[in-house]
């Protein structure tokens, strides 16, 4: 259950970052929860919502998954301690879970997107996709199908309010 007003969802979700443009570019085939290998200022940045997902990606290095392109802005107050804002990020993942994206990956056509940065009991979590991406007539066509979902179910409440 959720806390009203607390900006935690369920299971005491709170998320600080979301890759807005990642369903639009991207068909999502499955997703799942990694944590995140940080230094200690880069949490307070996560924090402050400081994240921009631009070209991030995750990446399989020596049978461990990197996350790229992750831009996550230096802490203000942390001067001396911050690092590069867009090293690479180790991903906490199961060595099975691992395997398993190894080989999905390996199929032509699959990348890993990070879909949102949440917090779950004080651990920075990332919402991992494993998805295809998307020609620019899949783009048109999925906004077609939104609108004209939109569209009917606009149409179905006009109707049920003027009965």
């Amino acid at each position: 259950m959720s806390v009203p007003g607390s900006g935690l969802g369920d299971h005491g979700r709170r998320v600080a970052a979301r890759n807005r443009k990642a369903r639009h570019e991207f068909k999502v085939l499955e997703t799942l929860e990694a944590g995140i290998e940080l230094k200690g200022p880069e949490v307070k940045s996560i924090r402050a919502g400081q994240v921009s997902f631009n070209d991030a990606h995750g990446r399989v290095e020596n049978g461990e998954i990197w996350l790229h392109n992750l831009h996550i802005s230096p802490y203000e107050q942390a001067n001396r301690f911050n690092a590069d804002p867009l090293r690479p990020r180790r991903l906490l993942l199961k060595k099975h879970e691992i395997r398993r994206l190894i080989s999905k990956v390996a199929q032509k056509g699959l990348t890993l997107v990070p879909l949102e940065i949440y917090f779950v009991r004080g651990y920075a979590k990332v919402s991992l996709a494993l998805a295809r991406g998307r020609k620019l007539h899949d783009k048109r066509e999925e906004l077609k199908r939104r609108q004209q979902d939109k569209d009917v179910s606009m149409e179905l409440k006009r109707v049920m309010e003027s009965r």
